[in-house]
């Protein structure tokens, strides 16, 4: 699957939420900005995609999510770590620290997950 777009990324986290939708209600989750026909077209991109997947209602569609917003989070994860940090979680790890967006409590709070699973 391809990742989204900055917009798509928007229809799909109001979909999330709403969990069916026709493309009006989409459009006054987004608020004021979002202009129905661009939101409608967006839709459709994202259900060529393989993102969203419609019930049909005489000439009106309902939309609803194809893949959860946790399907879609690992995915993206996953690329970005082979992408950008070696497939290295060290190094994904290590960037954040050094770019002080994480600290060290966060870390031992990690250190703690990690123990636990073991």
């Amino acid at each position: 699957m391809e990742k989204l777009t900055t917009k798509e990324e928007e229809i799909m986290k109001a979909l999330w939420k709403l969990e069916k939708a026709f493309a009006k209600e989409v459009q006054a989750e987004l608020g004021t900005s979002a202009h129905y026909n661009t939101v409608s077209t967006i839709i459709r991109n994202l259900q060529d995609k393989g993102y969203v997947g419609h019930k049909a209602f005489g000439k009106t569609h309902q939309y609803f999510p194809v893949i959860t917003k946790e399907e879609y989070r690992s995915r993206f994860v996953s690329k970005a770590m082979k992408e950008y940090f070696n497939d290295s979680y060290k190094n994904l790890v290590s960037f954040f620290a050094k770019e002080e967006k994480i600290t060290a409590e966060e870390l031992r709070e990690i250190l703690e997950v990690i123990e636990q699973k073991k």
